[in-house]
C-alpha cells in the first residue's frame, strides 16, 4: 500500500502540473450539452468533437435547428459514431423533450431546486445522473464533484474508493468520500472533473496504464499493489 493517501486537492494541483491547465469547457449550454452526450454514440473526443462541430453548422445546436434538420443530414453527423440511426433518433427526440416539455428554454430547468432540475434533465435520452449533474455543474448550480468512467477509474485507483461491480454504487461512493475535502466552487469542480478525466484517458487507462509516467504513482495503490518499477 502507498505511505499516505493525497488530499484531493494535492492529487488536482499535481495532475495540473502534469498536463497543465484545461482548457475551457467546450459548451456550457444546456441544450447543446444533451446534444454532445448524444451526437456520435461509442466515439472518442476526437470524432465526437468531430461531429459536434459538424452538428453545430446544421443546426445552430438548438432544438428548432435539430427539428429543421433533414434526416439524412443529421445521418452524416452520426455516423462519426457507431449506431448512426440510433443517434439521429436521439438527437429528434431531444429536440421534441425540449420543445414539448419545456418550450425550448432549458434555463427555467437549471433554477429549479436541484432533485427537480436533475429529474427533468433526465427525461433527455443519454442523460443519466451524473450527466445530469455535469450540466448543473457547469451551469454554476451544483457545486459536485462529478466524473465520467476515466476520472473514476483514476479515484479507484488511488484508493478513494473500492471497486464495485455496480457503477452507480462506486461512483456515488467516490463522491461521499470526498465530499469533506471539496470545495464548494464550481470553477474548482469543473477543473477537477476536466483533469481526472484526461488522466484517465492519457495515462491511466482501463488496459495497459502507463505507471511508470505517472505523477501520482508514489501515492497510487495500484500502483504499489501491481509492482510497478
Amino acid at each position: 500500500m502507498p505511505q499516505r493517501l493525497l488530499s484531493i486537492s494535492a492529487v488536482i494541483d499535481r495532475l495540473a502540473g502534469h498536463y497543465g491547465e484545461p482548457a475551457p469547457p467546450e459548451t456550457v449550454e444546456p441544450f447543446a450539452m444533451i446534444l454532445w452526450e448524444n451526437v456520435a454514440y461509442l466515439a472518442n473526443d476526437e470524432k465526437r468533437a468531430e461531429a459536434f462541430a459538424e452538428l453545430r453548422k446544421l443546426t445552430g445546436l438548438t432544438p428548432a435547428g435539430v427539428r429543421k434538420a433533414k434526416s439524412s443530414a443529421l445521418l452524416a453527423v452520426a455516423k462519426k459514431g457507431i449506431l448512426p440511426e440510433q443517434t439521429v433518433e436521439k438527437l429528434r427526440r431531444a429536440a421534441e423533450t425540449s420543445r414539448n416539455e419545456f418550450g425550448d428554454d432549458l434555463k427555467v430547468v437549471l433554477d429549479k431546486p436541484v432533485a427537480s432540475a436533475k429529474r427533468d434533465l433526465r427525461k433527455f435520452p443519454a442523460i443519466g445522473e451524473p450527466a445530469a449533474e455535469k450540466i448543473l455543474l457547469f451551469n454554476q448550480r451544483l457545486p459536485v464533484l462529478v466524473l465520467d468512467s476515466n476520472g473514476l477509474r483514476v479515484l479507484v485507483r488511488l484508493g478513494y474508493t473500492a471497486e464495485h461491480r455496480n457503477y452507480s454504487t462506486m461512483y456515488k461512493a467516490a463522491q461521499r468520500a470526498l465530499e469533506p475535502q471539496l470545495p464548494k466552487d464550481c470553477e474548482a469542480l469543473i477543473r477537477s472533473y476536466q483533469l481526472l478525466r484526461q488522466h484517465g484517458q492519457v495515462l491511466c487507462k482501463r488496459t495497459s496504464p502507463a505507471c511508470g509516467e505517472c505523477p501520482l504513482r508514489a501515492n497510487c495503490s495500484y500502483f504499489s499493489e501491481h509492482a510497478f518499477l
